[in-house]
């Protein structure tokens, strides 16, 4: 188990490159699976998950070539369904979350598609209802080993058919979208997640030969293709990653400029981050953010107490949330983080007390922050990262901390952010991984 040891105190100076968005390429990564052309990938994440991710193309068969850092080349000619029922398949495919997403190009493809129960984060529960009820609304059989605890979609000869998603689930919503670009007739897909992700994730397919109306809207209109040719795809900046840096500048009263954002694709971020207070200037694509000494947060319209809580897009992305909360400890004035989606989400919150954070837990949905103005600096102490997003909170919380902090566990950070103590002590963090 990998640790981070954090001296904290020093303020940073510098720019930072946002790494490809990794919600995005794991979805564009199942999607090479719906040709047997080359498809040519730009700004891929070598991230763990996206990592993980390509070993279990390549187990399947894909032909895999790291052309570049960020940049690779798959071409899914020659796979092999009987990989399936290997031991290797059951171990790969669940350890991570994303690998749900393959199922809809393979039933697409070869009308077939396994997969085990998916890992990823412990951050509460994510049914997967919304993936198969989508793929038997095409037609498809869906069954469920209780035994194996593996996931079975068959379906020849699928068919286009309208449908009311229950929830707005993003992989949910891709993976019935990739399903259904090649099923005869036409699909419609109402109450679609519409996140940048998907966006790009129809725009890509589009440029294979797909039809599909709609994209940027919730509901998304597919015309079914006899099939798909290869592509080039550029992967947006991460978002997520951009919002931790705005966080990390603040908290750590640092000048950084973020460049390459993509600010056309970043939705309600940049305002959220102004109602909290932060200083910066967009210009051009990048986000320019001098030293914060104060950021002091808005109320409402009617003077009542700031709440920032999580929503389907155009919403705020709850991968955000984490984040945010930890810059608020030292902001002038009160917040209610409101984590609406995942219930295990906020319970990190434990480690900012023991720092001496002002926060009170109202229920592992809410958490009241109250805003500290640099009156009392966090401490340093010990901690363990137990997802993506809360690691990366706690690894700031560090960063701005007095004295010398330590965080177990950061294979989860690792799983989100690539090469994250390097490119943080280029600019003047003092990071350790031993």
């Amino acid at each position: 188990m990998g640790t981070f040891t954090i001296e904290g105190g020093h303020k940073l100076k510098g720019t930072l490159t946002p790494q490809g968005a990794k919600n995005e390429a794991l979805q564009i990564l199942a999607a090479v699976l719906l040709t047997a052309e080359e498809v040519e990938l730009h700004n891929i994440p070598e991230i763990r998950d996206i990592l993980r991710m390509i070993e279990l193309l390549k187990g399947l068969g894909v032909k895999v070539e790291h052309k570049a850092k960020g940049n690779w080349t798959f071409k899914a000619d020659e796979i092999d369904l009987d990989y399936f029922h290997t031991d290797e398949f059951k171990t790969k495919g669940a350890a991570i979350r994303g690998s749900i997403m393959i199922i809809g190009p393979l039933l697409a493809r070869f009308e077939i598609g396994y997969i085990p129960s998916p890992g990823g984060d412990k951050i509460g529960r994510r049914r997967l209802d919304t993936h198969f009820i989508g793929f038997e609304n095409l037609g498809a059989e869906f069954i469920y080993n209780k035994d194996t605890g593996f996931y079975k979609v068959e379906g020849k000869n699928l068919k286009g058919s309208y449908m009311l998603l229950e929830e707005a689930s993003v992989t949910g919503t891709a993976n019935i979208l990739m399903a259904a670009v090649m099923a005869k007739g036409t699909t419609t897909i109402y109450n679609a997640a519409c996140e940048p992700y998907l966006q790009q994730l129809s725009k890509m397919i589009n440029s294979m030969g797909g039809k599909i109306s709609g994209v940027g809207s919730n509901m998304l209109t597919i015309e079914g293709v006899g099939e798909l040719g290869g592509c080039t795809h550029t992967i947006l900046p991460d978002m997520i990653e951009i919002g931790s840096f705005i966080s990390l500048a603040a908290l750590t009263q640092s000048e950084i400029t973020i460049e390459n954002c993509r600010v056309d694709q970043l939705g309600l971020i940049p305002k959220v981050f102004k109602k909290l207070g932060v200083q910066f200037v967009i210009k051009d694509d990048d986000i320019i953010i001098p030293e914060n000494r104060h950021y002091e947060i808005d109320n409402f319209i009617d003077g009542s107490m700031m709440t920032i809580s999580d929503a389907p897009w155009p919403g705020l992305s709850p991968d955000l949330l984490s984040v945010i909360l930890v810059m608020c400890t030292q902001a002038k004035g009160n917040v209610l983080i409101h984590q609406k989606m995942f219930e295990s989400r906020l319970f990190f919150v434990d480690n900012l007390i023991d720092m001496g954070a002002q926060i009170i837990l109202c229920d592992p949905h809410r958490a009241t922050v109250m805003g500290l103005d640099r009156r009392v600096p966090l401490k340093a102490t010990t901690m363990s990262s137990p997802d993506i997003r809360a690691g990366v909170s706690l690894l700031i919380a560090a960063m701005s901390a007095e004295g010398t902090s330590t965080i177990h566990n950061i294979e989860q950070i690792d799983r989100g952010y690539q090469d994250i103590e390097h490119r943080l002590n280029a600019i003047g963090a003092r990071i350790t991984r031993s």
